[in-house]
């Protein structure tokens, strides 16, 4: 069994990312900027935001963060994203999610420019993305098709099954390895909380993304010998052997799958570190100009 790191996969392309942000620099071009508006104080997205900031101040790239109260209204904050929008010195920017209730999540979403649109959840890259033409690609999927390039998984013809259907990861890792492409031209089945014999359907899977949501979902019996498996899931569980309390598992049982598989992901460390370092490379293209929607 091979393990796929995404802690060290990540560092790699962040080196990368940072001699090409002195090379710009080095030309008399400025920074690529990165700008996130974070509303409320939910924990998970603060740590989120934090992370980003920290991954850009670590290449070069020059991060603003816009902390709005819980308070703030759905006028507020569609009036910031329209500044953001105009804003020449801004190259891409995100709005964290979740938003509060009272705020419309599509609606913003639909309001980001989408050359702006680094997070790749708007309606036109999504439908760019979909017809395979240049676009911003949301960050888990292009976290793990960077993972799939540097470990040089094979995907042409192969039998991928992807659980879960949410419009951040499942859908768009469906169609990103159904295209004409590489990594791509599978054969994909997409599965959900509806879907009959769901093991019948994973045991044939040459490669397995699990993006449940279900901690320990994905067991040993469900797994086709010699299979790779992309765990995106992240839960804290209590523990005994940690100074915090708790450590962090995924949707599949690594422990038992890890002797069938012949390629993983850990949790933590596959591809949780990939997804801020998806939304550097994003950041990239936007200040480069590199794609014209």
């Amino acid at each position: 069994m091979k393990l796929i790191d995404g802690k060290e996969t990540a560092k790699l392309i962040k080196a990368e990312i940072a001699k090409e942000v002195a090379k710009m620099i080095d030309n008399d071009d400025k920074n690529p900027h990165l700008a996130a508006v974070l509303v409320g104080d939910d924990p998970a997205s603060q740590t989120y935001v934090s992370g980003k900031e920290k991954a850009c101040k670590e290449v070069g790239i020059i991060s603003s963060i816009y902390r709005l109260p819980f308070e703030t209204t759905e006028k507020e904050v569609l009036e910031l994203v329209e500044f953001l929008n105009k804003d020449a010195e801004i190259d891409g920017f995100i709005v964290q999610l979740p938003l509060p209730k009272h705020i419309d999540e599509n609606k913003v979403i639909q309001s980001i420019s989408p050359s702006k649109d680094v997070d790749g959840f708007h309606p036109v890259n999504i439908g760019r993305m979909a017809l395979n033409l240049p676009s911003y690609i949301s960050a888990t999927p292009f976290g793990i098709l960077q993972l799939m390039e540097r470990y040089h998984i094979e995907t042409e013809g192969k039998q991928v099954v992807v659980l879960g259907r949410s419009h951040i990861v499942g859908s768009p890792m469906s169609i990103l390895l159904s295209r004409k492409a590489y990594p791509g031209d599978a054969t994909v089945t997409l599965c959900h909380s509806r879907t009959k014999n769901i093991k019948e359907i994973t045991k044939k899977a040459d490669i397995l993304i699990v993006a449940l949501g279900q901690k320990g979902f994905v067991t040993e019996d469900m797994v086709k010998k010699g299979a790779i498996v992309i765990d995106v899931g992240i839960h804290r569980i209590p523990s005994l052997e940690t100074k915090s309390g708790f450590r962090l598992v995924g949707d599949v049982d690594f422990e038992n799958v890890s002797k069938k598989a012949s390629m993983i992901t850990p949790v933590p460390g596959g591809v949780g570190p990939m997804t801020i370092v998806s939304l550097l490379l994003n950041t990239m293209k936007a200040a480069k100009r590199e794609i014209y929607l």
